[in-house]
């Protein structure tokens, strides 16, 4: 992969770069038309490249995408072919995430990189045939899985240069890392839950490694449960795995957890409401200020 801080003969400008990733709740079930005034329009220095999502096995479109102004319609639905974005009637964080950092930081500009799929597990027992796993070594359908995914996207948005088409290379600055997973993980037995520590540990060490910065902050968003099953709750290993995630934030030196997700509405019995991917964002935001260099 090529470096991230791109030199040229003409410098252009210079990005705090971020990765959000995980499974439904990092891609977004916000509804657009419930946004408020401030999120609607696209935003001045803030760009993001989405990478198309596909289900493990996939040999062709996943990670696709190009570079574009932040605007709404980066969630559920997204697809890109690498040469359009086709935008959905959803949005996930990355709007107020990018708009809570502008407030704090005007002079800034701002690029994101997002790829994530629902239901998608870490570890590789716990895939689901139409989601798939973020599992390293894992040796899926024709050798592909979300991690391998992960990797293309980072590498078709980096390879780009000139992510804001002013002709100048621009210097991407490794800043942080969005992680908002673990559902699937607590859904499927107790030893998959008992190992969710160890897996976010390695696949967040490997996703700083790809981002040439071994201590990069990560902001990791606690899972919570809707509670609205016959049985009660949806995700049955739930508090192993969110006990691994406080952990995760407890013990690695630069991360950080935000829990309010336990107070959110929910659009169905898996997914945020529209108040609540906004203030999702912002919490990661709140979070992730701190912990920057």
């Amino acid at each position: 992969m090529m470096g991230l801080l791109v030199s040229a003969q003409k410098k252009g400008n210079e990005y705090m770069l971020f990765f959000l990733g995980g499974q439904s709740n990092m891609d977004g079930y916000g509804y657009v038309k419930e946004l408020p005034d401030s999120l609607t329009k696209k935003m001045k220095d803030v760009y993001i490249f989405h990478g198309n999502t596909v289900v493990d096995g996939t040999t062709e479109g996943g990670g696709l995408g190009i570079w574009s102004k932040l605007q709404p319609g980066h969630g559920t639905g997204f697809v890109s072919n690498g040469e359009k974005n086709t935008y959905s009637d959803r949005f996930g964080v990355e709007l107020s995430f990018a708009y809570m950092l502008k407030q704090k930081y005007p002079d800034k500009k701002i690029a994101l990189i997002k790829y994530s799929r629902g239901g998608t597990s870490i570890d590789s027992i716990a895939a689901l045939d139409w989601a798939g796993c973020w599992e390293p070594d894992f040796n899926g359908r024709k050798g592909l899985n979300q991690y391998d995914y992960f990797l293309t996207t980072m590498k078709n948005a980096l390879k780009a240069g000139d992510i804001d088409g002013d002709g100048k290379a621009n210097t991407l600055k490794p800043s942080g890392i969005l992680w908002m997973q673990g559902e699937q993980d607590a859904s499927y037995d107790e030893a998959v839950a008992l190992r969710y520590y160890d897996n976010l540990k390695r696949l967040m060490d490997l996703i700083r490694a790809s981002m040439l910065t071994d201590d990069l902050p990560v902001v990791i968003g606690k899972i919570s449960d809707s509670w609205n099953t016959d049985e009660g709750k949806v995700w049955p290993y739930g508090e192993l795995v969110q006990y691994a995630q406080e952990k995760f934030a407890k013990t690695d030196g630069n991360a950080a957890i935000v829990r309010t997700t336990r107070y959110y509405g929910y659009s169905d019995t898996w997914h945020y409401n529209s108040e609540g991917y906004i203030d999702f964002g912002k919490q990661f935001a709140l979070k992730m200020i701190p912990l920057l260099k």
